[in-house]
């Protein structure tokens, strides 16, 4: 279901009302970073207090079989930007951006000229800001998000950048805004010799918290854009670590459940009381979520925004002090970030606004992240089919990713033998539109 079809069924479900508006909703998109199906009350955590994610999903709708476009952060977000299907996808990995042999900051960036929701939302008369993490590119390559229809951006252009929550700087269009001098590292081991010592935990801590400060120009953006329509894209970089939350959050959750600290053995940085440590991170999320709602409110514009709250991918898979057992993460399902299966990619969505629509309700039809953005039915880029077919969509594919997804669909130990049941009955070959929607019902790896 296209993103953009979602909003006018949704506007159209609604009883009819003689102070409907005249102009069209505001967007908010809120992304969360490696946040799992079961973190979030509504669908069933006990331990993880998210009153305010909880609300949307009262009020609103949720999506139980809404699906990420891939396992890991960048490819996700290029998918959920394009709206392009993977084997279409311009990134597929997390590798970093190179000019030559030189390194620069960020991700593999976006070609120049590609076709986004925030480019489309924009030709349309839109608004449009992003704030939080982007990892598409960066002010100095193609992959510019003001150069890809958003009028303004203020966060981490580098994933790396944000495995700090008190990073030295962060990005605001194509400058920096010093914050941290110095900065707090990402990652951190306690050396084995100095362990018989206390550990000072406080040096994790630094002076400026990144979170609060994107989510005050997010604030910002929507005061100044009240008159709408506004598109407010928040991928905001909870809970993924370093486990760096403030004190006073992590305080909130009980000490008993802590009987040892994180030390950084498994990357990232130590932290004294990881479980609370980790609770207190998707707490600081939903806190932030229940602050955008409250602007929204307080400018008497919530009755006419459309509020969509997902993440890019599940649980991180416990590293960095993370314990997804601990708070039954995946809800039970198989797999955790960086798999294909519904415990990683599966992810359930809850959307709310519009007033009228404000009910308790259950979307089960099947849609991705593929589908918040028509595809490229505009696209400069005429390889992309608007609708691809299974055919395509298996022919996109590399010969090595045939082969593996053949295995995965098939359970033969080899292609050759995996590929007889998916065989054109006159060829004796394998069919690519027969592997091609096995590969579309999601057996296969990315």
């Amino acid at each position: 279901m296209p993103f953009f079809t979602l909003c006018l069924l949704l506007a159209q479900s609604a009883a009819p009302s003689a102070e409907a508006p005249t102009r069209p909703p505001n967007i908010v998109l809120i992304l969360a970073d490696d946040l799992g199906y079961g973190e979030l009350g509504c669908y069933g955590q006990k331990k993880i207090r998210t009153p305010h994610v909880d609300r949307l999903a009262a009020e609103g709708m949720r999506f139980t079989q809404y699906y990420s476009g891939a396992p890991v952060c960048a490819p996700a977000r290029c998918v959920l930007l394009t709206g392009k299907h993977l084997p279409e996808a311009q990134i597929r990995d997390n590798r970093d951006a190179q000019e030559g042999a030189q390194e620069q900051e960020g991700q593999w960036p976006l070609r120049a000229g590609t076709v986004t929701l925030a480019s489309r939302l924009h030709e349309a008369g839109y608004a449009t800001g992003g704030f939080g993490k982007w990892g598409l590119g960066n002010a100095t390559n193609s992959g510019y998000p003001c150069a890809l229809g958003f009028d303004t951006f203020y966060g981490y252009y580098c994933q790396r950048v944000a495995h700090s929550y008190f990073p030295p700087y962060l990005n605001h269009n194509d400058r920096r805004e010093v914050l941290n001098q110095p900065p707090v590292p990402g990652h951190f081991q306690v050396p084995t010799a100095a362990r018989t010592a206390p550990v000072d935990y406080a040096r994790f801590q630094g002076r400026i918290y990144a979170p609060d400060r994107i989510l005050e120009e997010a604030l910002q953006f929507v005061r100044e854009h009240r008159e709408g329509p506004f598109f407010l894209y928040l991928p905001f970089v909870e809970p993924h670590v370093a486990m760096q939350p403030p004190p006073a959050s992590v305080a909130k959750y009980p000490e008993a459940w802590d009987s040892e600290p994180y030390l950084g053995d498994k990357g990232y940085t130590p932290h004294p009381r990881p479980h609370a440590g980790y609770a207190a991170m998707i707490s600081d999320l939903d806190a932030h979520v229940g602050a955008v709602m409250a602007e929204l409110q307080a400018l008497g514009i919530d009755q006419n925004t459309l509020v969509l709250f997902t993440s890019d991918n599940g649980p991180t898979h416990d590293v960095g002090g993370v314990d997804t057992q601990f708070f039954d993460s995946t809800a039970g399902l198989r797999g955790r970030k960086g798999s294909v299966f519904e415990g990683d990619c599966g992810y359930r969505s809850s959307p709310a606004g519009l007033a009228t629509l404000r009910r308790a309700a259950c979307a089960r039809a099947r849609a991705a992240f593929p589908t918040s953005c028509p595809p490229c039915a505009k696209s400069r880029d005429k390889r992309c089919p608007s609708r691809p077919t299974a055919k395509a969509w298996w022919l996109a594919c590399s010969k090595t990713h045939r082969d593996r997804a053949m295995r995965r669909c098939f359970g033969n130990s080899t292609a050759t033998a995996a590929s007889k049941r998916c065989c054109s009955p006159t060829t004796g070959r394998p069919s690519a539109a027969d592997c091609g929607r096995a590969e579309m019902r999601g057996c296969s790896s990315t």
